[in-house]
């Protein structure tokens, strides 16, 4: 009699963990669930110059977002933080740890420092945009002409460039400044911000009269205020592509996240290429079918 209590004990006690593994498996399912199920902040690190651009394609991905949610019964609400500097400045907070999830760079040297360091995600590093840079003479009228590159030799007042130590589009300034042989010689009249809209500040402003800065900046303001339309792109002279090297703007995912690879995957899209391309830039796979030193 007590060996069969024992047996009995034992069957009990057998069923006993059964259950409890049950309950635990399915309460870690309903964790796993509840989790994907909460809205998500995907936080991206974005250079100046392509700020205006991305918030329009982080407002359309939302957008997409929550209507594939909608289809499938979910009230998840993903969001797209978005935070800005020049290119150095934000390759530096990601250095020092950051919590990016995803990086769009005006340049390619950082993403590829990034990826040499392993801080991206195998495979990531892709170029979503190649940027334009213009001479912006904030003078220019319909009775005045805006001054040319070979005009430059005999400028007298300061010169608005983006810092070519912290900001691709500066970099792009001083390759054309010594295509033109007037980079020692303009030493003195250089103004440089930190980052090209900081550049682009100094002459809307009206501090400095002219400066090298994004064709994409004239573009957006131009979208803004329809007012612009005939003023400041008459008011620019497209730099030749050739006066310096492309402004490959390359993108890397920094931490595992569907979210991330998906936003990545959207601005790469067809429609996001050709919302880039209005905007000023040249698409990552158009740049040489597009015919050089078109105008803007």
């Amino acid at each position: 009699m007590p060996e069969s209590l024992t047996n009995n004990q034992q069957s009990a006690g057998m069923k006993s963990e059964v259950r409890v593994a049950l309950s635990f498996t399915a309460f870690l399912a309903s964790v796993l669930l509840s989790f994907s199920l909460q809205a998500q902040t995907l936080r991206v690190a974005v250079s100046a110059n392509f700020k205006p651009v991305l918030e329009s394609l982080a407002e359309r991905f939302e957008k997409q977002l929550e209507e594939q949610q909608e289809k499938q019964h979910q009230k998840k609400a993903d969001k797209i933080l978005l935070s800005t500097g020049s290119t150095g400045t934000l390759y530096n907070q990601i250095i020092n740890g950051a919590p990016y999830d995803l990086f769009l760079s005006a340049d390619s040297a950082r993403p590829m420092k990034l990826e040499q360091k392993d801080r991206i995600v195998a495979g990531s590093r892709k170029t979503y945009a190649y940027g334009r840079l213009v001479l912006w003479d904030r003078r220019a009228s319909d009775q005045k002409a805006p001054i040319t590159l070979e005009q430059l030799s005999g400028w007298k007042e300061r010169l608005a460039i983006a810092n070519p130590g912290t900001a691709p589009y500066g970099v792009a300034a001083q390759q054309t400044l010594e295509h033109l042989n007037l980079w020692n010689k303009l030493q003195g009249k250089l103004v440089m911000g930190n980052s090209v809209q900081q550049t682009w500040q100094f002459v809307a402003s009206g501090n400095v009269s002219i400066g090298m800065v994004a064709l994409s900046q004239l573009k957006q303001s131009q979208l803004k205020d329809s007012q612009l339309k005939d003023s400041q792109l008459k008011q620019a002279t497209l730099i030749p592509d050739s006066f310096y090297q492309p402004i490959k703007q390359e993108m890397v995912v920094l931490k595992e996240s569907q979210l991330a690879t998906q936003f990545a995957d959207f601005i790469l899209s067809e429609s996001s290429q050709q919302f880039i391309t209005e905007h000023g830039y040249y698409s990552f796979s158009g740049r040489h079918a597009i015919a050089r030193d078109a105008a803007p």
